[in-house]
């Protein structure tokens, strides 16, 4: 067993892409790891010979997985003081056309399982007065794109929610992180992404046209998950961590740009939103 003083750090969906490449380099560093997913068959070689390391089932969109997961993970280790809030995936369609069965499961998990899970390891790091929960969000939560109305409204949502969480856990000694990557080569775009297919010739040239792009760079991504995980690593090691975390050069670039023109506009329209309060 490591040592008592090594962090202990709870990562959701670790079977593939950032939280499997997590869960190993922690795991390596020596640190306490609950690696979790929906099957721990696909998770049992992170685990395999590793007593620093326990694998636990979580399935994020059901309420007593994870109060049993993160009960699991206190009679272990004690504490938790890394909570990464991984599990999620990818769904596109046209806003017309989706199906409300796929959205409403796009934010179980995305959303309702992440705040449910936070929910749930918060009592822990507010009696040890100290911990650090990383959300995976995306460049999607703070821009829409073509075909990904839904996906980006669930991390919009996230990012919202982080803001509040900042402020009512920062007292307490718990930082709030959010990461957005931008094109990494996971399985986010491959075998996890789900779609509804635009069939609208109207929608040809958007929402249909970024599905076929995003299907055709899945595997030749910029991004490299395992400098991603390096990079989450180091922010818990510092004193003043960000708040946000952009990942990769085109993340950086896309997420910028649109802050700046966002500003831009909303400050070309000042006088218009000033005029709305009572007059002095």
């Amino acid at each position: 067993m490591a040592a008592d003083t090594s962090p202990v750090w709870f990562i959701s969906g670790c079977s593939t892409g950032f939280g499997r490449e997590l869960a190993q380099q922690t795991i390596a560093r020596g640190f306490r790891v609950v690696v979790t997913a929906r099957d721990t068959a696909k998770v049992a070689d992170l685990v395999d010979g590793h007593d620093n390391a326990l694998a636990v089932t979580l399935d994020v969109t059901q309420q007593s997985s994870i109060d049993q997961a993160v009960q699991a993970a206190l009679n272990a280790f004690g504490t938790i003081d890394v909570l990464v809030n991984n599990a999620g995936y990818g769904y596109q369609s046209s806003v017309e056309e989706a199906e409300e069965q796929a959205i409403r499961a796009q934010f179980d998990a995305n959303v309702f399982g992440l705040f449910a899970l936070t929910r749930a390891v918060l009592p822990a790091m507010r009696k040890a007065r100290r911990g650090h929960v990383i959300n995976i969000t995306s460049v999607a939560g703070f821009i829409g794109f073509a075909s990904s109305g839904y996906y980006s409204a669930s991390k919009h949502a996230v990012e919202g929610w982080s803001d509040s969480l900042a402020q009512e856990a920062g007292p307490l000694g718990i930082h709030v992180t959010c990461v957005e990557p931008g094109p990494f080569r996971t399985d986010w775009a491959g075998r996890s992404l789900h779609q509804t297919p635009s069939t609208l010739p109207e929608y040809a040239d958007t929402a249909a046209a970024r599905m076929k792009a995003t299907a055709e760079y899945s595997g030749t991504q910029k991004g490299d998950p395992a400098r991603a995980a390096q990079a989450m690593i180091a922010i818990t090691e510092h004193d003043h961590p960000p708040r946000h975390l952009v990942m990769g050069a085109w993340g950086y670039e896309a997420v910028t740009s649109k802050l700046k023109e966002r500003l831009a506009q909303i400050e070309a329209w000042k006088q218009t939103s000033v005029e709305t309060d009572f007059p002095e």
